[in-house]
């Protein structure tokens, strides 16, 4: 394989950083640089601000009818399509996701573009009816430049949650993808320039946080929305840097999502579902049911067909499409879920499957039992494809092991009981609440988590809420003369 040289993309071309500084893109399978890539310093972040900037302030694009917006927008979405597989393998090489599911994250991207596009063309606006001859109604106007942070977990997918709305809206935008997953963020930005968007709306910097392309783009006053997802500590530090600038920030962050198991459940369908909530990706999803809580009655043929399932998973090269199961994402991540499996045993838990011994940075799908509640397992992101397992005993305990986290994105329910189902709907305190499934999603409805799992909501009218600026216009209709 020809390795590639990864540019960022500033006003309509691919340009290396001015600097010439670059850094390596490491494929975590084989663990080789397979590319290159520029290194962002302040002047290639101030040379995409400006760009986006002078094309929010002077172009066309912001003050273009949304018709034809999503004229331009359909057009990339379709090049995405023609593109599927290479838009898959940079994502594939970059952080060592199935093949299989890489394709399902572009499908997912290309539907992000359309839904938006459709979106933003098809919302109304309110009118207000109001006494003594006036008349109020609101519009909708883009907000400016919007720098969106993408995680490397999901690199192509939630870069495209962010930069779709945004750009649906009439916004500029400059992306700055995780420094381990760059590639298909440059691609993306090539063929938006191929399907016709004008020069600087959407611009993509490489590089890393502290000192780097995230603190210069997050702490620029020219900047008018910051959307982030990723770690709940890196979310709090942009938070500060965006407050002093008062710039809004959503900020999508960690989670610790419960997954809970009634006695009168389908098994066969949460076994299913219970797999795909923590090993898909290898877990490395913000989404995750990582504490399972299974009711006692069935808890012991439960976790017999859990773990079952979790070992016939197929573990091999992300590349090849029978794959189910790769490796982590780096070096540093495979060593940082790892710490968490040395110290089961000095917390008196149980490794019932799986482990880091399966060679290169793969860690097997993992089954935890016997831990305390106050064990880190249960209390901290681990981000890999590790549970925690107990039984439970009433609803009430369920409700409280899923509530007790600092977290709160998510929580899956397993129930043929339809009252049960609406009580817990109401009862988990979490962003989505999935009743017998996992990571299905309606765009219009409102995503975002509770207390460390992040600030705010995107989806449907709720990205609108936030990529523009609301604004209430009152007119008189009959004057003191009529």
């Amino acid at each position: 394989m020809t390795e590639k040289r990864i540019g960022h993309f500033i006003d309509g071309r691919e340009v290396m950083s001015r600097s010439g500084a670059e850094f390596d893109d490491v494929n975590p399978w084989t663990q080789e640089r397979w590319a290159t890539v520029a290194l962002g310093g302040r002047e290639d972040v101030d040379a995409a601000i400006t760009a986006a900037r002078r094309a929010f302030d002077e172009g066309p694009w912001p003050t273009m009818g949304a018709t034809e917006r999503s004229g331009i927008i359909a057009r990339l979405a379709d090049l995405m399509a023609q593109h599927r597989d290479e838009l898959a393998l940079a994502d594939v090489r970059d952080m060592g996701k199935p093949i299989a599911q890489a394709r399902h994250d572009v499908d997912r991207s290309i539907q992000n573009f359309t839904f938006f596009a459709d979106h933003a063309r098809v919302a109304a606006a309110e009118t207000y009816p109001m006494d003594s001859g006036h008349h109020a109604y609101s519009r909708y106007e883009p907000a400016g430049v919007v720098v969106a942070i993408a995680p490397w977990n999901f690199p192509l997918m939630l870069a495209t949650w962010k930069v779709a709305p945004a750009l649906a809206w009439g916004n500029t935008v400059i992306l700055k993808p995780a420094e381990d997953t760059p590639a298909s963020a440059t691609l993306l930005a090539r063929l938006a320039t191929e399907a016709g968007f004008p020069d600087g709306v959407l611009n993509v910097v490489h590089g890393f946080g502290p000192d780097s392309a995230g603190q210069f783009l997050t702490e620029d006053p020219r900047v008018d929305r910051i959307t982030f997802t990723g770690e709940s500590g890196t979310g709090r530090i942009i938070a500060r840097a965006a407050s002093a600038n008062l710039i809004p920030v959503s900020l999508e962050l960690g989670g610790k999502g419960a997954n809970i198991v009634f006695d009168d459940a389908d098994l066969d369908n949460a076994v299913s579902w219970a797999v795909q909530a923590i090993f898909r990706n290898a877990g490395q999803v913000c989404l995750a049911g990582s504490r399972l809580f299974v009711q006692r009655g069935v808890y012991e043929e439960f976790m017999v067909r859990f773990q079952r399932a979790a070992e016939a998973l197929v573990i091999g090269d992300p590349e090849d499409a029978r794959t189910e199961f790769a490796s982590l994402a780096s070096e540093e991540h495979y060593r940082k879920v790892g710490t968490y499996l040395d110290s089961v045993a000095e917390h008196g838990g149980t490794i019932v499957s799986g482990g880091s011994d399966a060679g290169g940075l793969v860690v097997r799908p993992t089954i935890l039992t016997d831990l305390g509640l106050d064990a880190p397992h249960y209390r901290d992101e681990i981000f890999g494809p590790v549970v925690v397992a107990r039984p439970f005993d009433t609803e009430d305990e369920a409700v409280h092991l899923a509530n007790d986290t600092a977290y709160g994105l998510n929580a899956m329910v397993f129930t043929e009981n339809l009252s049960r189902a609406h009580r817990l709907g109401a009862r988990l305190r979490a962003g989505t609440v999935w009743v017998n499934c996992f990571f299905i999603r309606d765009l219009r409805a409102p995503f975002g988590g509770v207390g460390d799992s992040g600030i705010g909501r995107e989806g449907g009218s709720f990205s609108r809420e936030f990529f523009t600026e609301p604004k209430a216009v009152v007119m008189q209709i009959y004057g003191s003369g009529d």
